[in-house]
């Protein structure tokens, strides 16, 4: 090792990129690959929104020229979709117009662009999937208005995990605490930073925090200070959301501990926890256009918190660190975000019949989800490694075809088509059939 990196770093396992495996090899293959390991959204964007983009890539964007440094219209423009997603009075889509998109921008009023017809991206002819009772149509009526000073944009959520571990932790000044299994970046991006990570199990039935543990290794940590709680809603790898009991621990911590909100898979549950962050200035939620929104290439996150925290990761973020395209693609999803998230009924239909086929196999335990991707373990034989065993499976997956992740102590694939949902029931049951 070069004698001028820190030691620690040698022990630190890398995050697994897409297609997932050890090697971390080329996606490319002979043979066509179902892409079932990374929760993205199964469906690139319509034809149509993709040939707009490019004419306005081509047309409007100046290559020579940094981007929007301030985000600006994509950061109102989000912040009337989170409104949106409240419920918010006065605020759904008939009341308010989408911001104009024009001057170094997507406008149609004064450039002619491609029309959008046929596939019908146009919003009045593909109603919301109903956001009703125990989703966003049932989410109480927030006490504030998410504004633009309350959205802050990364280059992926990613980018806001680091920024806030930069801004609470740094320099000795505290830890953050995770319930594993749970998304692996917390942990890895707080271990590059030199802050110390504070873990406990979960339940291994329903996966919950364990509350009492949790609330112990916090108290007894204290030098340095648990500074960061890392949550998410529902949670990875195992798609459970959070409960009754987790919520009120978690409001029920002190303001000097900041609770982070992961709500990457939020279009997939329908429930959130923006409507209470007025009363927890110490919240912050983060998501993502990379799942639902279909713009995974384009690594597009956004927080929602106090402005006082959104100012924050404003001075510690890399400048200019969203190129216009991405910036340009995220505030095309929202303007056809009725397009675009017309496939989550037919997601959340595909991953009750995945569920219901993997039920099928005795040596399979299956969990419920509340997200686009269902998680499982293989129950073994005595002596049988179940790491192994998980691990084959997914070799011999992905040597027919199907790419699926082995995390957290269990296999997770993603809902994909209702094509690939079959291979993969159908590929499954020839693993098992021959064992």
């Amino acid at each position: 090792m070069l004698p001028f990196i820190r030691k620690d770093l040698a022990e630190l396992t890398a995050y697994t990129p897409h297609p997932g495996g050890a090697s971390g090899e080329s996606a490319h293959s002979e043979i066509v690959l179902d892409r079932l390991d990374t929760n993205e959204c199964p469906y690139d964007l319509p034809e149509e929104l993709k040939q707009k983009l490019a004419w306005t890539y081509q047309q409007l964007i100046e290559t020579n020229r940094y981007p929007d440094g301030g985000h600006a219209a994509l950061k109102e423009a989000i912040a009337q979709y989170v409104n949106e997603s409240l419920n918010a009075p006065g605020l759904g889509a008939e009341s308010i117009p989408f911001p104009p998109l024009n001057k170094g921008g997507l406008g149609s009023e004064s450039i002619p662009v491609p029309p959008l017809n046929k596939a019908g991206l146009g919003a009045e002819s593909i109603p919301v999937p109903p956001l009703t009772k125990g989703g966003l149509g049932g989410v109480p009526q927030p006490k504030t208005v998410i504004t633009a000073d309350n959205i802050s944009v990364g280059n992926g959520s990613d980018e806001l995990i680091r920024s806030l571990l930069i801004a609470t932790c740094l320099g000795g000044a505290g830890s953050i605490f995770v319930a594993n299994p749970t998304f692996s970046m917390y942990g890895i991006t707080a271990t590059t930073l030199g802050i110390p990570v504070v873990s406990v199990g979960r339940n291994p039935e329903t996966f919950e925090i364990d509350i009492n543990a949790a609330q112990r290794a916090i108290d007894q940590n204290q030098n340095p200070p648990v500074r960061i709680v890392f949550v998410v809603h529902p949670n990875s790898p195992t798609a459970n959301a959070l409960t009754i009991n987790e919520i009120e621990w978690l409001s029920s911590l002190p303001e000097n501990i900041l609770v982070v909100i992961d709500e990457a898979y939020f279009e997939f549950s329908q429930n959130t926890l923006a409507d209470r962050l007025h009363q927890h200035p110490n919240w912050i939620i983060l998501r993502t256009f990379s799942k639902a929104f279909r713009l995974a290439s384009m690594r597009v996150g956004y927080a929602i918190a106090h402005p006082e925290l959104t100012a924050t990761l404003e001075k510690i973020r890399l400048p200019y660190n969203l190129p216009s395209f991405s910036q340009t693609a995220a505030e095309f999803a929202l303007a056809q975000r009725q397009l675009l998230l017309a496939v989550i009924p037919e997601i959340i239909s595909e991953r009750a019949k995945l569920i219901a086929a993997l039920t099928q196999h005795q040596k399979l335990q299956v969990w419920p989800s509340a997200a686009n991707f269902v998680y499982l373990r293989v129950t073994t034989a005595e002596g049988e490694s179940p790491e192994h065993k998980h691990q084959q499976i997914m070799q011999q997956l992905k040597a027919q075809g199907t790419l699926i992740r082995h995390t957290g102590g269990g296999l997770r694939i993603t809902v994909g088509t209702p094509d690939e949902n079959v291979r993969t029931c159908d590929r499954i049951g020839e693993i098992f059939d021959k064992s």
